[in-house]
Formats: C-alpha cells, sequence, structure tokens
C-alpha cells in the first residue's frame, strides 16, 4: 500500500489549518504547475553523452567517509568504494561485496572473511585485505577516523590480514552485526599519507581513488559532485556516461528543473509537487513506503562524556512530564493528512514498519495519544502553571517560549511548525522557529530547545540505536560525538549492549524493541511520521531503474548503489523494458555466505544516516 489511509481525528476533534500553511500550500502548487509541452531530454546532448543528473536538497558535508554523516554523503560514498558486504535490493539480506563468504568461529569472537581476488583500485593498484584491515586499523586507533563509523569497531580486539584474499577480525564480546559492516573500504596506500583525518575532507584531487561502481571525477561545494563509471567495476560498469548530483536549495527549482529536462531525477517530493507531476509527459512518480522517520527531538541537557554540561536548552525539558505532555499536544493523524496529505503513515515507534522485525508500537495504555486536556494538566502537576495573560511560566517566571530548530529547505519543518505554534499556544506556549541552512552548528552546541530529527534506517537498526547510548556522547564540550540529540540513559544502554550481542533474531528483535519503548517513555523522541519516499524521474532519460525493495521501494539514498549502477538510459537498447518501470533485474553474483547457526539475519547501518541526519 503505497499510501496511509486516512483516519478520524481522536475526540471529534478536526484541527484548524493555519492561515499561514494553507497559503504555503497554494504557493507550492502554484510554483509546480505542469509546463506545456514534451521537455527536452538533457541525456541527448550534442556529444550523445549520456548523462544522469539527479537533484539533490543537501549539501555534502565531507567527501571523507571517515567523516561525513548527511545522506548525500553517504550516498556518494557508496557509489565510490566497496564495503564488505552489500544488501541485497529484493530483501536486504546481506550479500558479497569486497568479501565473497564470511566465517565466524565457533565462539563467534573471530571473523574471517575471504576478500575478492583480482579487483583492482581506479589508479590500476590491486584491493587486498591489507586495505580493509588498515581501514579498521585505523578507526581503532585514531578517534577523528572514528567521527562517522566508530560504532562499528568498538568493540573490535584485533584486526589482521594474514594475506591478500584473508581478513581477520578479532572480538572482544558477540556482535551481531559482523555479517554487514557498512564501512568504506579504502585504499591503503592513498589514505595512509593523510595527517589529520578531522581536517581532511578528501575534495581536492581527482579522479579520487576508489573500488566503486563510480568515480568521483569533480566537486563543487553546495553546487555539484561528478562521477564516472568504473569501467574494471567486478558487478560491470554502469551503463551512463555520466551521474552527476546536484544541488538545488529550493525543491520547487529542483522539480521545474526535471520538467524542463535539465535534471533526470528529484527526491524528497511534496504533495504538491508530486500531485503537480502525476500524469506529466515522460514523467514517472515514484510513491512508495519509505526508511526514514521523522521526528522532533528534545534538548535533554546537552552534556559531555566527561561530564560538562554546556548549550542553554530550557530547563523545563529536564522534567519528563512536560516532555510528554508536549507530545500529547501533537496531532499525529492530522499531520498524516494535511501535512504529508497521505504520503506518510503515522508516527509510533523508533523503527518505521517498513523494518518489520524491529517495528514497535505502544500499547493502548502506554500511548501518549493527542489529549490537550491531559497535556495541560500534566504541565500543571510539573508546576508550570498559567500566568494572568495565560501563559506559561517558567520557574524564573518568565514566559515559557521554546526555539525549535528546522531545516530551511525542507517545507515539512514548516509546515509542522505551524501547527505547532497552534497547538502550543493553546497550553499557554510560545513557540519560534528557527529555519536555518545549516542546523549543525547550534545542535552540535546544545543551542535549541526542540528540533525537527529524521534519520533514514538500514534493514538493521544498530546505527541509529547506537546514536543514542552515553558511549556516543562527545569527550568534551568542545569534541563533537557520535550522538544525536545528547540523550544518555543507563537503562537504555544495558538494553543495547545485550541487543548488540545477541545472535538469535527473535530475541534480538525483543530486546530492541524494549530500547523503542525505552526511548518513547523518556519522551525525548516524538516520531511523528513516517514519511513514503516520494520521488520523480523523466522516462525520456531514464529507461529503468531499481527500487529498494524491487517491489516497493525508494530510488534515492539506498542501502546500497542499485539505483544509479542499473540504471538504463532511454535511448540504451540494453533493457527490454522501455516503461520506465522500476523493475531492472540486477544481477548479482552468488557468493557462498556461511553463518553459523541457522536462520541468522544480518544487517547493519552506520553513521551514515544523519542526515542521513535528514
Amino acid at each position: 500500500m503505497k499510501r496511509h489511509d486516512q483516519h478520524g481525528h481522536p475526540h471529534g476533534l478536526r484541527p484548524r489549518v493555519p492561515r499561514i500553511l494553507a497559503a504555503l500550500l497554494t504557493l507550492s502548487v502554484a510554483l509546480v504547475v505542469p509546463l506545456g509541452g514534451p521537455a527536452p531530454s538533457q541525456a541527448a546532448a550534442a556529444d550523445d553523452k549520456k548523462v544522469l543528473t539527479v537533484a539533490v536538497a543537501q549539501s555534502v558535508d565531507s567527501l571523507s567517509p571517515f567523516l561525513a554523516s548527511r545522506l548525500v554523503s553517504t550516498s556518494i560514498h557508496r557509489l565510490m568504494y566497496e564495503y564488505l558486504t552489500n544488501y541485497d535490493p529484493k530483501d536486504a539480506r546481506a550479500i558479497p561485496g569486497l568479501a565473497t563468504k564470511w566465517t565466524p568461529s565457533a565462539d563467534k569472537l573471530s571473523w574471517t572473511y575471504t576478500i575478492r581476488s583480482g579487483t583492482k583500485w581506479s589508479d590500476g593498484k590491486p584491493v587486498t585485505a591489507e586495505d580493509a584491515a588498515w581501514t579498521f586499523n585505523k578507526m581503532m586507533t585514531d578517534e577523528n577516523a572514528a567521527t562517522a563509523n566508530g560504532s562499528f569497531v568498538g568493540n573490535f580486539k584485533k584486526v589482521t590480514a594474514p594475506s591478500p584474499t584473508q581478513l581477520v577480525i578479532e572480538l572482544d564480546k558477540p556482535q551481531a552485526t559482523m555479517a554487514a559492516l557498512d564501512v568504506p573500504i579504502v585504499p591503503k596506500h592513498v589514505w595512509e599519507k593523510v595527517k589529520d583525518f578531522s581536517k581532511f575532507n578528501n575534495d581536492t584531487e581527482f579522479p579520487v581513488v576508489g573500488n566503486g561502481p563510480f568515480v568521483l571525477t569533480g566537486y563543487k561545494a553546495d553546487s555539484y559532485v561528478r562521477l564516472e563509471p568504473n569501467e574494471n567495476f567486478w558487478r560491470g560498469p554502469a551503463k551512463f556516461d555520466e551521474l552527476l548530483f546536484k544541488y538545488y536549495k529550493d525543491g520547487d527549482a529542483a522539480v521545474a528543473a526535471l520538467q524542463k529536462g535539465e535534471v533526470s531525477f528529484v527526491s524528497g517530493l511534496t504533495p504538491a509537487q508530486a500531485e503537480a507531476l502525476q500524469g506529466q509527459q515522460n514523467i514517472k512518480v515514484n510513491d512508495a513506503p519509505g526508511r526514514r522517520f521523522y521526528a522532533l527531538a528534545t534538548n535533554p541537557g546537552a552534556r559531555a562524556a566527561n561530564g560538562e554540561k554546556f548549550g542553554d536548552g530550557h530547563p523545563s525539558l529536564l522534567d519528563q512530564r512536560v516532555r510528554q505532555a508536549l507530545f500529547m499536544a501533537v496531532d499525529r493523524t492530522a499531520l498524516v493528512d494535511k501535512v504529508f496529505q497521505g504520503h506518510a503513515v503515522e508516527g509510533e515507534g523508533y523503527i518505521p514498519p517498513r523494518f518489520s522485525p524491529y517495528y514497535w508500537k505502544p500499547s493502548a495504555e502506554q500511548k501518549l495519544a493527542y489529549d490537550p486536556t491531559q497535556a495541560a494538566q500534566l504541565l500543571d502537576q510539573a508546576g508550570y502553571r498559567k500566568n494572568g495573560d495565560g501563559e506559561r511560566v517558567g520557574k524564573d517566571g518568565k514566559p515559557i517560549n521554546y526555539r525549535i530548530l528546522c531545516h530551511a529547505t525542507d517545507p515539512n519543518d514548516k509546515a509542522v511548525g505551524q501547527y505547532l505554534k497552534e497547538w502550543w499556544s493553546d497550553l499557554g506556549i510560545g513557540v519560534t522557529l528557527n529555519c536555518l541552512d545549516n542546523v549543525s552548528d547550534p545542535w552540535l552546541a546544545g543551542q535549541y530547545d526542540l528540533a525537527f530529527d529524521g534519520w533514514s534506517v538500514n534493514p538493521d537498526p544498530d546505527f541509529v540505536l547506537s546514536i543514542h547510548t552515553c558511549d556516543a556522547l562527545p569527550a568534551t564540550p568542545e569534541d563533537v560525538g557520535a550522538t544525536d540529540n545528547f540523550i544518555c540513559d543507563k537503562k537504555y544502554d544495558e538494553l543495547y549492549a545485550r541487543q548488540l550481542a545477541e545472535y538469535d533474531p527473535a530475541t534480538r528483535a525483543d530486546l530492541v524493541k524494549q530500547m523503542e519503548s525505552r526511548l518513547y517513555d523518556l519522551g525525548y523522541m516524538n516520531v511523528m511520521a513516517y514519511p513514503n519516499a516520494v520521488e520523480a524521474y523523466r522516462t525520456d532519460q531514464i529507461k529503468s531503474i531499481t527500487t529498494m525493495p524491487e517491489k516497493a521501494g525508494n530510488i534515492y539514498g539506498q542501502d546500497g548503489y542499485w539505483s544509479w549502477w542499473s540504471a538504463v538510459p532511454a535511448a540504451s537498447g540494453d533493457s527490454s523494458d522501455g516503461s520506465g518501470s522500476t523493475g531492472v533485474v540486477v544481477g548479482i553474483v552468488a557468493g557462498a555466505v556461511i553463518l553459523v547457526g541457522a536462520g541468522v539475519f544480518f544487517g547493519l547501518r552506520r553513521r551514515a544516516t544523519a542526515e542521513d541526519r535528514e
């Protein structure tokens, strides 16, 4: 089912649509009205060069796989470097990548990976197990190199390469994510020359040496990333001559570029944009269950691992009753109906329903259902009562006004923000939306009260669970940690450690659900919706392309490189399917995957999801 069924509103209340929001929606529709006549195909350039241009709404934070956290950056790294394993686009099971097979010891404390022989880096040098060993050892010994993916190696005891085709990883304790270590393997002979991993962004010399399906050949900050097919890629070269990621700060401008044929693909469409594009000649809209959650996070009191507190979050948010009251004044059904207009599912637990083994929802007794009356009572009980002007006042006697960080380029943040202003004003609480192009700086400094938050989740949720552990906190206020929102809870950490060491799928899934329940009760994260992947591409430029999952999934931001690697140019005769459908058969080389224990399913994530925090 592509859309969430529409439900009535709780308690018979029909939420008001803020006048500002209505105006924004009307304007958005006006900006994406269909253009007359067929658009020229960018693919048909004068030199007949086939260019697949992808419009992106994020700028690259770093081209170093040791530092990058944004989805656009980590998606590009998926194209540049092979990982030990990959995910099958059909069912997301772990399949061979750089490693053709992996075998654990009887006690599961030692894992041996057979590295694919005969492959080369784009500069012609051979890819060996030593490259993988060096990558992991660097992350284990240099905290700057562990910025993006440190959670993967925290339990590693020793990593060696006994031969060019053999990699051995020894563990301190069992780790259930070893069959899908989502870490880009880099060429040792290039990266061993880097002196300071905290400053090196991998963006000064081109082409960048890699071994993935594409080679990065050009980059301009806040403008574009250019890649070309790796002709020696072991699965075979991509079919487009060039892959171009082009940055658009304005979503309507990106849609207009799609209509004109200036770009091949656009993701993150608003309902108005998707509706305007439906049925247009040479444009196909893909609307499928997504891998993201859309949340509102509270500042729990920013702190570092050394115990120092910093930032300026509102002290009232340290009270669990206040956090829960705020979330009880959020009508998720209304947001799905009015903001996402059915292109989302109502939010509940931390893991989207697309990942059914780990999907959790609160019981009827536990659920913080929309109930403004009870929310007001909770605020009264917490000691935050209204003054004569109807304003809730803090312990300092001043009216409470919460600052909410929002992304200037995300229309959903602004639209939801208008609802929060209206709903929370009924509670006597003020709201100031702080919409910025760069939310990272105030976020990392703890200079916010609440923030719109969202992460892309992998088939294995370990990474997005790890960013709420105490270990993810920055070492000092001056450092950058892997934390999403400065959450540190001992009970949560205990559950995290247990699920990481648990190999039985059912037992591990139950532990993950207990973690989600704990996060829900703490009230630091209010998951409001699970947005669909709503995207569109030109069928006169792209003949066929693979979604993930293949039957009903996303194109942009996949757990793998399937979409861009598989894409067939419209003028090509390489595919028998000329409908522009999303069902390309991907040629996956079979490999023997040896796992101890029947039915064990592995998968994982990395710090790829900060945008992966989006």
